[in-house]
């Protein structure tokens, strides 16, 4: 099973724990993942915003390399799959745009290619049942709350590999790897994006509510397939918290990390030591640290 793959900007700097594991458990299911050459920006979150065609032409020119390999895109950012899409609809349907697509990137894209996301590939092509027989360390008694916010699973004319209401995917993930998924009302709210720069007042009380909302449905933690998303509840629950006189202590996850942990990978390797909400204290008092022998990296 190979792909060509796609990390995206975040996952070469603020989401590199992400781009860590998901080649870490990749590699362990046997999916081989051929990074894309001289990749590019694929535009998010600004350029659909300024210019529609440039939004259009900065993915393509990605998906163009990979289609020239005959390969299908894996991509883990939730907001570059989105793009990615986007522009392989485009140009799917209108030959005017694909010939104006091609003629910007200065090479043929035909659109024949498809792009996936990394969480659709693991639970749809690996499947539940091969990854439920490589685990080693359950996540016995651990309660997830499946965040995955806007662009994941919308809209559904694009994304179309879960419901948009109501995903389910990750949380079937959950379950395979031993854990259980709560149920919750926010699983597809927004995090408010760079308003927790640009209006603080905004975003962080954005950020606030779906940790509030995770913790309030019985979560000890929140799993994520976003960078954005990530970084906002990760780097800014102590502030959210703080800001609504609450206290909060909800580890927030990459689904690769828990996936790689369950495979039996130390939390070094994982990524899982960089958090601002430091999870150890959490995985060790489910004794999931403590199941048998764990893999190193390098095995």
């Amino acid at each position: 099973m190979k792909y060509a793959y796609y990390p995206g900007c975040s996952l070469e700097a603020t989401a590199k724990e992400y781009n860590q594991s998901a080649k870490l458990v990749a590699r362990h299911l046997g999916v081989d993942l051929w990074e894309i050459p001289d990749w590019s920006c694929c535009g998010a979150t600004a350029a659909h915003n300024n210019n529609h065609l440039l939004s259009l032409a900065l993915p393509a020119r990605n998906l163009a390399i990979a289609e020239a390999e005959g390969l299908d895109v894996a991509v883990p950012c939730a907001a570059c799959f989105n793009r990615l899409r986007a522009a392989e609809a485009a140009v799917r349907e209108a030959d005017g745009m694909r010939a104006t697509i091609s003629e910007i990137i200065g090479r043929e894209y035909r659109g024949t290619n498809h792009t996936r996301a990394f969480l659709d590939i693991m639970v749809n092509e690996v499947g539940l049942e091969k990854i439920k027989e490589q685990v080693v360390k359950p996540l016995a008694g651990l309660k997830l709350a499946a965040y995955y916010g806007c662009l994941l699973v919308r809209p559904p004319k694009l994304t179309a590999f879960d419901d948009p209401e109501d995903p389910m995917t990750m949380d079937r993930l959950i379950g395979a790897l031993g854990g259980e998924a709560v149920t919750w009302s926010y699983k597809t709210e927004c995090c408010g994006g760079s308003l927790a720069t640009a209006r603080g007042d905004i975003g962080v009380r954005m950020i606030y509510q779906i940790l509030r909302h995770a913790g309030d449905a019985g979560a000890e933690g929140v799993v994520t397939a976003c960078p954005l998303c990530f970084l906002n509840l990760d780097m800014r629950e102590g502030q959210a918290a703080a800001a609504h006189g609450d206290q909060l202590q909800l580890p927030i996850f990459y689904f690769t990390e828990l996936m790689g942990l369950a495979l039996g990978y130390a939390p070094k390797d994982l990524g899982l030591t960089t958090h601002f909400v430091n999870p150890l204290p959490l995985l060790e008092a489910k004794e999931i640290l403590r199941h048998p022998a764990t893999r190193r990296e390098s095995a």
